[in-house]
């Protein structure tokens, strides 16, 4: 199985091309559209700015390409960026378009009522437990989240699991053969290798 790991030139790639390896994927770093062809899912990571990355996905030619690959229904996982890159805009660059997968916005946490970012291991309240990236885990899973905005999604039905921190928050999101996460399955350990290794029997 060959998995286009995204390259838009940020993000953990090393670490989530090798919990992709260690699950028995073989993870290919890709950076143009050609990348895409023999590949039998699309995996986009992410750590930094929302504006950047859609910024540098789009000079590498790669925005459209993954758009068309959502919307035939093809297997993709979003990590973070990857997933709030799914929705319309960003409260963390605004102006800039995301790629509208998904109605809805990216929000920033409320200032003053904690810390910023969410750091750190966090328990999930998963809607279906039998079935999605979440089947076969012990309830509640724990997992380890690093950000300071967080995807609200207008149909709510999308939401596989959420997480309450400072305010409740959808921390996945599936829809047919696509699934993305807030938290980072690489960073979660058993966990995180347990929801890789649902994605890729999915596919």
């Amino acid at each position: 199985m060959k998995i286009a790991l995204i390259d838009y030139g940020s993000g953990n790639l090393r670490s989530v091309q090798k919990a992709l390896e260690a699950c028995g994927a073989q993870a290919a770093l890709v950076s143009n559209s050609a990348g895409l062809d023999d590949a039998d899912a699309v995996v986009v990571p992410g750590v930094g700015a929302f504006g950047d990355c859609a910024s540098n996905l789009a000079k590498t030619g790669l925005w459209n390409p993954i758009k068309t690959w959502i919307r035939e229904g093809r297997p993709y996982l979003g990590i973070c960026l990857g997933y709030q890159l799914l929705f319309e805009s960003s409260e963390e660059s605004p102006g800039v378009e995301g790629l509208g997968v998904f109605q809805g916005t990216v929000k920033r946490f409320p200032s003053g009522s904690g810390k910023v970012p969410h750091m750190g291991w966090n328990t999930l309240d998963v809607r279906d437990p039998s079935e999605g990236l979440y089947r076969g885990l012990a309830m509640p899973p724990s997992v380890y989240f690093v950000h300071s905005f967080y995807p609200a999604p207008e149909d709510t039905s999308l939401i596989s699991a959420t997480c309450d921190y400072l305010v409740p928050f959808a921390a996945s999101v599936s829809s047919g053969k696509l699934h993305a996460t807030q938290f980072h399955p690489e960073k979660s350990q058993h966990v995180g290798l347990a929801v890789l290794r649902n994605f890729l029997n999915s596919i």
